[in-house]
């Protein structure tokens, strides 16, 4: 029997939800939420920040952008609330929502509600037991799921117009460019020669599917006696119409092998690197086999995805530097930003995407 791994915990300081409004909001969805709100808080992630409410017998969870946040588009709770609410017919590995909150009078900003799922999520420093012979059984089905999502019928889900899959490999060059430049605190010469090569490279879409942007271990839920079984996909907000290719160097990018430790440390929040896990030039294989797709262009896609998680990272870091949040995991994001780039060269340099300090 699986570990139930995330609990919710009591509230961060300067985070809490005002519950009197909150209160008469959920009875708008539903009557029958008429009862005291218990609230908690999940405290994983680094970008939106996730609650759990509980309404008498009913457990719900709340997400809601991080205060002083930097870029709108990046914490967009309608785009969450509507993917998923149009996705759960056609593919159920999607919690469900159940309102979208767009005026800031009733916790202080735009919000979401949805369905609390029961299952394992898993991160930090993993399985604590049985994980070289879990990790194969965990690691394929979280791929297969992968590409199942890469399979969706969009225009049959109702998302036909969640983005512009024409041109959206230079869009998302440019655009990530853009914004580290509007999140930049330091001049970084590393990030600098990655942006460059990226801009001056960028290849014509390999498709159009649904795409997720941010796949990885701690986006989704395993239920929690079965490890082929994923009963959730979470934190959907960059999801949109692109080149799947690009998806999958996003998850790369989270990919950490075993050299990573010495360079990245504490910095690893996926337990990855852990033996029964597929390095990343296995892990490309069976995307390749899986979806039948070509990724002979893999370096791109691979270092693309680590700049992009670069800007995330100092995006966060960003409101820290400026004082905007207080939470101290987020003080060694600014040299976190430069490792993921800094990894980015190297495979550039060496035409790959594994031993790269080596």
């Amino acid at each position: 029997m699986a570990k139930q791994i995330d609990q919710p915990i009591k509230v961060r300081a300067g985070e809490e939800l005002d519950t009197t409004q909150l209160s008469q909001y959920l009875q708008g969805l539903n009557p029958d939420w008429d009862a005291p709100i218990e609230v908690k808080q999940f405290p994983g992630g680094y970008s939106n920040l996730t609650y759990f409410l509980k309404v008498g017998n009913k457990e719900l969870v709340l997400r809601r952008p991080p205060f002083g946040a930097n870029v709108k588009s990046g914490h967009d709770m309608g785009r969450e609330y509507k993917v998923q609410n149009l996705l759960k017919p056609v593919f159920d590995k999607v919690p469900e929502v159940y309102g979208h909150c767009t005026d800031d009078s009733v916790i202080g900003s735009e919000f979401y509600v949805m369905d609390r799922v029961q299952g394992v999520i898993v991160r930090g420093k993993g399985l604590t037991e049985g994980g070289e012979e879990i990790y194969p059984i965990m690691s394929q089905a979280w791929l297969d799921t992968f590409v199942e999502l890469h399979e969706v019928d969009y225009e049959q889900a109702g998302l036909g117009d969640l983005g512009k899959p024409e041109g959206f490999n230079e869009r998302q060059v440019k655009g990530w460019t853009k914004r580290y430049l509007k999140a930049k605190t330091d001049d970084v010469k590393v990030i600098e020669k990655v942006m460059e090569w990226l801009n001056s490279s960028i290849p014509t879409e390999s498709d159009h599917t649904l795409i997720h942007n941010d796949y990885k271990y701690d986006n989704v839920m395993f239920a929690q006696d079965d490890w082929t079984k994923i009963v959730a996909i979470l934190d959907w907000e960059m999801a949109t119409l692109g080149d799947p290719l690009m998806d999958f160097g996003t998850t790369l990018a989270y990919w950490s092998e075993e050299e990573d430790l010495a360079v990245f440390g504490e910095l690893i929040s996926l337990p990855t690197y852990q033996a029964g896990n597929p390095n990343k030039a296995q892990l490309i294989d069976m995307y390749a086999e899986r979806s039948g797709r070509d990724v002979s262009n893999v370096i791109y896609y691979y270092v693309y995805g680590l700049f992009k998680t670069a800007v995330i990272v100092q995006q966060i870091y960003y409101r820290y530097h400026h004082g905007y949040t207080q939470d101290k995991r987020f003080a060694a994001l600014g040299k976190a930003a430069e490792g993921f780039c800094f990894k980015a060269l190297r495979a550039i340099e060496k035409n790959r995407v594994t031993n790269l300090f080596s």
